[in-house]
């Protein structure tokens, strides 16, 4: 099974984020709760935890701004 990665809405009135830093390379084996990502709001910079144990395929680049939705991964 897939679990799908999406820009989180950390906050009522966000509507992106910086995906600042991937803490897990690419093609990693990951497991539920394990920090995987860090997300810059405009108030905070918070670590991302993983909602499945699995293999981390990274979609999207560290350093960019996404809309909360945007699929920046996958964990299969």
């Amino acid at each position: 099974m897939t679990t799908q990665l999406t820009i989180p809405r950390l906050e009522m009135s966000m509507t992106e984020g910086v995906l600042t830093e991937w803490l897990v390379a690419d093609g990693a084996q990951v497991n539920e709760g394990d920090p995987i990502y860090s997300l810059e709001t405009g108030k905070s910079i918070q670590e991302i935890q993983s909602p499945a144990s699995g293999r981390l395929t990274q979609k999207a680049r560290a350093g960019e701004t996404y809309p909360v939705g945007t699929d920046i991964g996958e964990i299969a």
